[in-house]
């Protein structure tokens, strides 16, 4: 028995740290993973994975790791609790608020790593539909929500997210996003250099433009820089252009889109010489690109987080979505693509109103985007008196003190609600602050599919299906979040979903999994509800799904399957000027005007390493180690030389709203004027985070502002790159420091 217990085996999963999902293959022995490495075989990844997924399991299986329940005290310590004592406390204290201020009064934040998985966030909107409350809050309003604002009111649904076709594209302009680190977004490429090498070998042409010369601009494509936060005039002025150059597809437009002249109307005065002055970006460079985008057999334009927290990114998403649109490359072969899942999520949200819901948040009068309302509105709403003021709030799988705006007002508004509750795997540090510490399973700890990006809508560059069992068993209390929801909407007195038959049906499956696997901890089957959505979309067993190891390939993407049947407007034609989008429009003359009376001043933007993932990876001592264990500020040499520093002197940055002081760098491949601080740090405060504590990183999130006033009207964006800020050389201790508002 002895010798059994310590035999290696060998399990076939896939990653869920970020959209790869990469193959692996994973060794497990005595219940703890010992080694991770690419699985060569897998039918889509092909044997790629970055260090992050290969060294996940230090992350997990960290000392640190929440493995009981735990209770705020009065002098601020933690302690020990059971479950059934944390669950029934909580309860009482939603059913209390509930009762007295109405179910708005009791919110939820929903993170990163709630939406790489399929049953987490399923039931905890379950709960919050239970509770019959809209004041649901996402970290998309950091990094994406533009795209699902403007995706609803051109196509019709936000989550139709068009994609380049990289296997057939000849002219693919990135702006904005910086795949080689990332891994793309909104799109599952395990391996972008090998993607855009081969791209560049069969003849195609790859423009980066980017403030920054990237990682994937030194692999592959002619960089251009641009001026941070000024990305929406470089789409005015290629649309501009494309008009000019007689780029526009007409028997597409005609039969397929509405509101061209209004684009036209819109776009007459923004020439590329005019927008020179701002973009940095000469106006025969933009010329010639758009000169072969034009004449490429298949061409696309592409943005991710640096277009999208720049400030106008709804508008700039809106303008690049035209441009794919009326130059006929949307839903062609080597354009952009529209994925299909394992059944047609687009027509079955329209048709049943999932994430289209329409209603204004209290404070600001912010319209909700996929059925939530934006992240830089909690502070105030928790803050700010009256009927619907948020006293209570979950936070599951998210760290809103790291990655929401003006992070010091946030920590106040926490400190005063009446229930923190957090669901996570660590005590991080919006954790340090909470009432109730609730210890959850990680990925690997249990089963899974694609998250609802590829599972449901195809967002993947080559289609595939993938089932995954649970490589390790929870340890000591960690459960799944579907448990504890089912759990917790047991003892507010609400069924989960919103329906008695529901709380039924899954209590009694629960309870009967409970018993017949001896568990000590009441778990639901996730096993069973995942082969359960398997059979509702008509695809095969999740048993079944289990014998092909290295995943099943689906049917490939066509071009021509989108239009017009799956756009969902009222004309079955892509709305190309919706009023909002037009209305909020009206302010880039205005921009446009700060942006001349600004241009000598410093702009910030973020910066990522290959070792992180947001805040994930920083209580990892490998992934810290090496002069890797704190942020800096990075500068180009000019203005390093012009502000007199030297190699790790220390800064102040200050911005309208804070001001942080870090040790600055020199990094050549910065446009001027232009200062990268990559964001995620800043565990100072952390309880439950005992290396990454002790990292000496700063927080830039808190340079941004939050508030009504600070957002994107459209999308509930906040402004997180291209902020404007003063750089000076400064004396003292090594610290972030913010203001007292």
């Amino acid at each position: 028995m002895h010798l059994e217990q310590d035999q290696i085996k060998t399990h076939h999963s896939f990653c869920r740290i970020c959209e790869s999902l990469c193959g692996l293959e994973i060794q497990t022995q005595n219940n703890k993973v010992v080694g991770i490495k690419p699985n060569e075989s897998h039918v889509a990844t092909d044997g790629f994975s970055c260090v992050k997924g290969l060294y996940q399991h230090e992350m997990y299986q960290s000392p640190d790791r929440l493995k009981y329940p735990l209770k705020r005290q009065e002098d601020g310590s933690y302690s020990r609790v059971s479950w059934q004592q944390a669950i029934q406390e909580i309860g009482d204290k939603v059913k209390q608020l509930h009762k007295a201020d109405g179910a708005d009064s009791i919110g939820m934040y929903v993170g990163t790593a709630a939406g790489f998985s399929v049953l987490h966030p399923v039931f905890a909107q379950g709960f919050m539909t239970g509770l019959g409350s809209k004041s649901m809050y996402s970290s998309s309003t950091q990094d994406c929500s533009n795209k699902f604002a403007v995706s609803k009111l051109i196509y019709g649904f936000p989550f139709t997210l068009p994609f380049p076709d990289l296997d057939h594209v000849n002219c693919l302009i990135i702006v904005g996003a910086n795949p080689i680190i990332s891994k793309w977004s909104f799109l599952q490429v395990p391996n972008p250099s090998k993607k855009l090498k081969n791209l560049e070998k069969r003849g195609g042409k790859l423009y980066i433009v980017d403030p920054r010369k990237t990682e994937t601009a030194r692999v592959a494509g002619e960089h251009l820089f641009i001026r941070p936060s000024t990305d929406v005039f470089f789409y005015l002025s290629f649309l501009y252009e494309l008009i000019h150059q007689n780029g526009i597809d007409d028997h597409f437009v005609e039969d397929h889109t509405s509101g061209i002249e209004a684009i036209r109307d819109l776009v007459k005065d923004w020439s590329p010489e005019k927008t020179a002055e701002v973009t940095g970006i000469r106006a025969e460079d933009l010329k010639k690109m758009v000169s072969t985008y034009i004449k490429a057999n298949g061409a696309a334009l592409y943005c991710s987080t640096g277009v999208n927290m720049g400030g106008n990114g709804s508008l700039a998403y809106w303008l690049q979505e035209v441009i794919n649109a009326i130059s006929g490359n949307l839903d062609k072969k080597g354009g952009t693509l529209v994925g299909k899942g394992v059944m047609d999520f687009i027509k079955f949200g329209v048709k049943n109103g999932i994430l289209m819901r329409k209603d204004k948040s209290r404070v600001g009068g912010m319209t909700s985007v996929n059925d939530a309302f934006p992240g830089g509105l909690m502070a105030d709403e928790i803050l700010t008196p009256g009927e619907g003021q948020l006293k209570a709030l979950f936070v599951t799988g998210g760290n809103p003190l790291i990655t929401m705006p003006n992070s010091g007002k946030l920590k106040k508004a926490l400190q005063q609600l009446e229930l923190l509750v957090t669901l996570d795997i660590y005590q991080n540090e919006t954790s340090s602050e909470a009432h109730y510490v609730l210890p959850c399973t990680d990925p690997l700890q249990r089963p899974d599919l694609p998250f609802i990006f590829p599972l449901m809508l195809g967002l993947q560059q080559k289609p595939y299906m993938q089932a995954t069992k649970a490589v390790v068993d929870p340890v000591e209390e960690q459960r799944d979040e579907s448990s504890i929801y089912l759990d917790l909407a047991r003892a507010c007195g609400i069924p989960i979903f919103g329906s008695k038959m529901a709380q039924r049906f899954f209590s009694g499956i629960q309870s009967y999994h409970t018993k017949k696997n001896k568990k000590t901890l009441a778990t639901l089957p996730q096993e069973a509800l995942l082969n359960g959505l398997l059979r509702l979309t008509r695809q095969s067993s999740f048993k079944k799904l289990q014998k092909y190891k290295d995943g099943v390939l689906r049917k490939q993407h066509n071009a021509g399957s989108f239009i017009p049947e799956r756009v969902m407007t009222h004309d079955k034609k892509v709305c190309l000027a919706p009023k909002e989008l037009l209305d909020q429009s009206q302010k880039l003359s205005k921009d446009f005007e700060e942006e001349i009376a600004n241009r000598h001043r410093f702009k910030l933007i973020t910066k990522r390493a290959v070792t992180t993932h947001n805040s994930w990876t920083h209580n990892i001592e490998r992934m810290t180690s090496k002069g890797r264990a704190t942020n800096y500020a990075y500068l180009h040499p000019a203005d390093m030389k012009d502000l007199d520093l030297k190699e790790l002197d220390l800064i102040d940055i200050r911005s309208e709203t804070a001001s942080i002081r870090i040790a600055v760098k020199a990094l050549n491949t910065l446009m001027p004027k232009t200062i990268a601080v990559p964001h995620g740090w800043g565990h100072q405060h952390a309880k439950g985070l005992n290396h990454a504590n002790k990292t000496s990183g700063v927080n830039v999130n808190i340079l941004a502002a939050d508030g009504p006033d600070h957002l994107d009207k459209v999308s509930g964006m906040a402004h997180l790159t291209g902020i404007i800020v003063d750089v000076e050389s400064a004396k003292g201790v090594l610290k972030a420091t913010w203001s007292g508002n």
